[in-house]
């Protein structure tokens, strides 16, 4: 036979070949109908042989694909469609030699053997029409889109797919083939069209049909199963190539309610009827079960339990190889479901569980928490009876096995649907049905309700149970929202149950049974997902709004699993930790939590941590720093470090040990001394997020954090440096955090600036001016770009002046880089700079500094014009402070032409997305308040000046973002402090008074309209007002204002209501206090009229005391009492010289104001 064999190995077509050769001799002869009885017997053998070579072993190479169709095609038109049981046998070949060698047919070829399978399906018999399904469902497998001619004959409302798989088909296997068929004409191909809406109807309805159906007496289980596996995959393939988005309430409920059936099919112990479907409600659904036929053994059912976790990994991996590749055929004969005693496990025992020596433990994270002796007594109370224990003889286990293979399968393919699912329907509507999936503590004397931690808990099948783990994350993913309702912090005496406390207890329930799930799991590959799980609900759970303690808990179970022998399971263990440190921090509890010392809620039997970590000063060892620790670090009361920041140093910088580091051939380290790439990232973002929300902690280990960031940035990986780059950066920012005028922390807890000097040299005589110089990689200079940004500029104006001129040179440099990740992280970094002391007042570098972001200003990547025009906004924010500080020396030496550039680049800027515009616009205020005299009577300027009033006015005007606007009212206020500009005499003066005017009373946005109102506040002379008519209609529309400045459709604009009363009414009293003659009769129209209204609100403003105001500034209870008063004066020298000429008594009507505001404050003083 080797001698047979060894030719044919280099031309694995030949034999193929032959086949074709022998089918082409057999064409009937011209004038010949049919063939005679032996060319029909050779046929017989000819297929059979074929399908005999199909069934078996594949060979290294198969035939091409050319070759398969035309063997295919000549076999079809070699039979008849009355030879029926050659049709059959055709049909066999098509279906084995197409899934055999994963032949795509070519459109023409499926076209003639399409054509050949719908006219056997109507003319032949319905015995064969199994076989003719078969071949029809590999014929159409990922061919859809070339099927679209006959989907009428498959799919139409008399389709022969659609009658096959209806539930009144008699014939179960006909109707599974059926449906195999049309979830394979669901399969979607990337870029091809895809089924036509009134055909993904037609799948969607029979596929869940099919899933709505129970399984009768006659039909056997594994069919059943099958059955249901390709009514899931055909639902799967609808949700994800067809981007189905599931809107109706009935249809989405209907699903839901089949999937939650097929989660729990044929799982052990546990039996559910569902409803046909599920509505949306925010208290838990009922599920109705069916009692287990023995009355005696349904708490045995409820309680079998977790031998599976203690398996040995021989028997583990003996069920994860079996036929078509599926895991699961052996184990769920094997594997056990989680005990009464296990779910009765207290969680504190878990923290103060034995822990041995990690090398020795290494291979066994995931043992019972439980002493050993306490273990073996209880072990034959919840030990599951094997199969060698049951009734039935080896042959039905192995049947009985089969069978729950296939039913894990169902139960799998059901979660791979929802996850689908999940993704297709909105999130707010997904959460009506929270309820029926996650977990709630049961009431008093009522059972638990099955949900997705049943699975996670109960089912035998790793993978499901993996599976089951993957749709809870889904769903708490984006749940914060949802989650932020949720509050027990106080106890609830009422007679119901709010829903804040019902969601909380689901949480709280979710806590519980993931750590059970945690310490019982047995697969790293499920632990894995476990633990992912626990870091999307730590995520996204509120917990400053929960009773404190399931941190704590979660953060002692983890402990001993940063030590596991699979690097999937340690990665994800740091992840956990991270979302720990991130969630709403600081919380008190996790302050509490980073001060233990590493050995808390651990045994004195050994450390969690690997031993290597053990002495808390080996990682300072392998850190040279130049500095000591802080004596007294702020928020830090142990003396030793803090557990989580000494593990993570000690991963990234510490070589590996094998006896405690993975060995996994997915992450080959033979090359590195390390330990694997991805813990070692994971560390590093676990550091990052530690001294982003902790940094009073991290604090005490400034210098030793910024050696292990250099060390970082040194290696050759760049994804190691880029997350150096990344906690140099946060590290910097922490310091500048601390150094806010408004920061809460004394001054003799911040880090010294000395400190942060000496770091900052280390940073630029290491590793990081090469990085933004030399590196290939965009990312890892943006990282790096963004970390020197973060410099402390008290610390900057003390580095050495060489090192000052390096970090300058590199960013202006770097300004012209090709890539826009880069080139707007250096703009970014220039604006940062700009506002320096030290350096905004030196000119060259303004000037340079200018030219850069100008030019960057320019760029086709809108990223970099946004953030060119944030710098741009601060260069002319430091061109004011100049201004106000240096006087006219700054403003002579600054170039004019500069200054126009910068007012041009601005005004076009002005133009650009919202991103940009929000700064261009209050660049353009700037540069307008900064213009001297000399420079408005320059001709070139001129236009310059009228175009940038022009782009500010229809800016307030727009309809753009609000942010947009508020800047723009912002600029306008800014133009008219300059006294040099024509204000009240030129004609853009009305436009924009008018602009402000109109926004003042009618913008939705209250924010927008206390800017408007300041801006209308700030000409301090009656001249820049204008003429008589534009001072009125200011007054008229502030006043407008005033009374509608309670109404909003907005209810979140309520808050700054008080404010823009305030602002309004400083404005009409300035308004006042510079009013001429002719002003004052259509005052006092407005005061006969709504005197009493105003009166209110201005009284209100005088009672409101102390109250800083949208601008940042305090006015107290004196200034505007003076402002009122001053107001009464110059109206009553104004009145006096009219002599009784007119009738207006406004001086009168305010004193009245003051008189009843003096009335009242005393009333209040009594």
């Amino acid at each position: 036979m080797a001698a047979v064999a060894g030719p044919e190995e280099p031309e694995p077509g030949g034999s193929f070949r032959r086949y074709l050769a022998r089918l082409g001799a057999l064409r009937p002869q011209p004038g010949a109908e049919r063939p005679d009885s032996g060319r029909r017997t050779e046929l017989h053998l000819l297929f059979d042989q074929l399908i005999s070579e199909s069934c078996g072993p594949a060979p290294a190479a198969g035939p091409s694909p050319q070759d398969v169709c035309a063997l295919l095609v000549q076999a079809c038109q070699l039979v008849h469609l009355d030879q029926e049981h050659l049709v059959s046998k055709v049909c066999q070949l098509i279906h084995h030699l197409l899934n055999k060698f994963q032949v795509m047919v070519d459109e023409q070829n499926l076209n003639f053997l399409l054509s050949y399978c719908i006219s056997a399906l109507k003319q032949c018999s319905s015995w064969t029409h199994v076989e003719i399904l078969q071949a029809l469902a590999a014929l159409v497998y990922n061919n859809g889109p070339k099927c679209q001619k006959y989907l009428p004959d498959l799919l139409g409302k008399t389709g022969l797919l659609v009658r096959f798989s209806d539930s009144a088909q008699p014939d179960v296997e006909l109707r599974r083939a059926a449906v195999r068929s049309m979830a394979n004409l669901c399969l979607s191909v990337p870029g091809q069209p895809y089924l036509d809406e009134s055909y993904r109807s037609v799948c969607f309805q029979t596929f869940l049909s099919v899933l709505q159906s129970s399984k009768t007496s006659d039909v056997d289980d594994i069919t059943f199963c099958m059955l249901l596996q390709n009514a899931l995959k055909g639902i799967q393939s609808l949700l994800n190539g067809g981007k189905m988005k599931l809107m109706q309430t009935d249809q989405i409920g209907s699903l839901l309610a089949v999937l939650k059936k097929c989660m729990f099919h044929g799982l052990p112990g546990l039996s559910i009827e569902m409803p046909a479907a599920l509505y949306p409600a925010p208290l838990p659904q009922y599920d109705k079960r069916s009692p287990v036929k023995q009355e005696p053994s349904e708490p045995a059912a409820f309680k079998q339990t977790g031998n599976r976790r203690k398996k040995s990994k021989g028997k583990q991996k003996k069920g994860e190889v079996g036929e078509e590749g599926r895991e699961d055929l052996g184990d769920a004969g094997n594997e056990s479901v989680l005990g009464a005693d296990m779910l009765k496990l207290h969680l504190g025992d878990v923290q103060n569980s034995p822990c041995s020596d990690p090398r020795t433990r290494a291979s066994d994270v995931a043992y019972v928490p439980a002493g050993k002796d306490h273990l073996s007594s209880h072990y034959t109370s919840w030990k599951r009876i094997s199969s060698s224990e049951s009734e039935y003889s080896d042959a039905e286990g192995g049947i009985q096995s089969k069978m729950r293979s296939y039913q894990a399968n169902v139960r799998q393919g059901a979660l791979a649907c929802f996850l689908s699912a999940i993704k297709s329907i909105e999130k707010r509507v997904l959460y009506g049905y929270w309820s029926a999936f996650v977990p709630d503590a049961p009431g008093i004397g009522s059972p638990q309700s099955v949900s997705l931690m049943t699975i996670a808990l109960k089912d035998p099948s790793p993978k499901t149970r993996a599976c089951a783990l993957q749709v809870l994350s889904a769903i708490l993913e984006g749940s914060k929202q949802f989650l932020s309702v949720a509050e027990d912090a106080n106890d609830h005496k009422r007679a119901f149950t709010p829903f804040s406390v019902t969601i909380a207890s689901s949480i709280r329930e979710l806590h519980r049974c993931l750590l059970l799930a945690l310490v019982a799991e047995s697969s790293s590959q499920t632990l894995t997902q476990i633990v992912k799980c626990l870091a999307n609900l730590v995520s996204n759970a509120p917990y400053s709004r929960l009773k404190p303690g399931l941190l704590t808990r979660v953060w002692n179970q983890i402990k001993p699993y940063i030590c596991h022998k699979d690097v999937n399971v340690r990665v994800s263990s740091l992840t956990l930790l991270g979302a720990i440190v991130s969630v709403q921090a600081p919380l008190p509890e996790v302050q509490l939590l980073l001060q233990q010392p590493s050995s808390s809620g651990l045994s004195n039997s050994g450390s969690a941590t690997p031993h290597r970590f053990n002495s808390s000063e080996q990682w300072r060892k392998a850190l040279p720093s130049e500095g000591e620790p802080l004596d007294n670090p702020a928020g830090c009361t142990s003396s030793e470090p803090c557990w989580l920041l000494r593990l993570c140093v000690s991963i990234i910088v510490l070589p590996r040990e094998d006896s405690c580091s993975d060995s996994d051939a997915n992450f080959p380290s033979f090359s590195s001394i390390y330990e694997p790439c991805p813990l070692r990232l994971e560390s590093l973002q676990v550091l990052a997020l530690l001294v982003k929300g902790y940094f009073s902690m991290a604090q005490s280990y400034f210098l030793e954090l910024g050696e292990v960031a250099c060390r970082c940035m040194e290696e050759m990986d760049p994804s190691i440096q880029l997350h150096g780059a990344k906690l140099l950066e946060e590290l910097g920012t922490g310091v500048l955090q601390q150094y806010k005028p408004d920061s809460a922390v004394a001054p003799d807890q911040r880090v010294p600036v000395s400190m942060v000097v000496t770091f900052w040299t280390m940073m630029l005589n290491g590793p990081l001016p090469g990085t933004l110089q030399n590196s290939p990689h965009a990312t890892l200079q943006t990282s790096a770009c963004d970390a020197l940004s973060s410099i402390l500029p008290e610390a900057f104006s003390r580095l050495q002046n060489d090192q000052q001129i390096l970090c300058v040179t590199l960013l202006l440099g770097l300004n012209h880089s090709e890539n826009p990740l880069v080139k707007a992280a250096a703009a970014r970094a220039l604006g940062v700079y700009i506002l320096f002391s030290c350096l905004r007042q030196d000119v060259m570098f303004v000037a340079d500094t200018a030219n850069a972001i100008l030019n960057s200003l320019h760029d086709k990547s809108p990223n970099v014009r946004a953030k060119a025009a944030w710098s741009l906004g601060n260069l002319t924010d430091t061109l004011i402070i100049n201004m106000e500080t240096m006087g006219q020396s700054f403003q002579e030496e600054f170039s004019d032409l500069l200054l126009l550039k910068m007012l041009r680049s601005a005004t076009e800027a002005s133009k650009d997305r919202d991103k940009v515009k929000s700064n261009a616009v209050r660049a353009l205020g700037n540069v307008l308040h900064f213009l001297q005299p000399y420079h408005i009577a320059n001709p070139r300027f001129k236009e310059a000046i009228e175009e940038s009033l022009q782009a500010l006015i229809s800016t307030v005007q727009s309809e753009a973002t609000m942010k947009v606007r508020w800047n723009a009212c912002y600029a306008l206020g800014n133009v008219f402090k300059n006294p040099a500009l024509p204000l009240g005499e030129a004609p853009w003066t009305t436009q924009a008074y008018s602009a402000l005017s109109s926004v003042v009373k009618s913008c939705k946005n209250f924010k927008v309209r206390i800017k408007s109102a300041m801006a209308l506040s700030i000409p301090s002379k009656r001249e820049c007002y204008g003429s008589t008519e534009q001072f009125c209609q200011i007054w008229s529309a502030l006043v407008v204002a005033l009374q509608k400045s309670e109404d909003t459709e907005d209810f979140l604009e309520f808050k700054y209501s008080a404010s823009l009363r305030t602002q309004i009414c400083q404005a009409l009293l300035h308004l006042l206090s510079l009013a001429k003659s002719t002003d004052l009769p259509v005052i006092w129209e407005t005061i006969r009229e709504d005197g009493d209204a105003i009166k209110s609100y201005v009284l209100q403003y005088l009672k409101s005391g102390v109250e800083e105001n949208e601008a940042g500034t305090r006015t107290d209870l004196c200034e505007r009492e003076g402002v009122l008063k001053g107001a009464i004066e110059h109206l009553g020298g104004i009145e006096k010289q009219l002599e009784g000429k007119a009738r207006v008594r406004v001086s009168v009507y305010l004193e009245d104001v003051l008189t009843n505001h003096a009335n009242a404050a005393e009333l209040t003083e009594a």
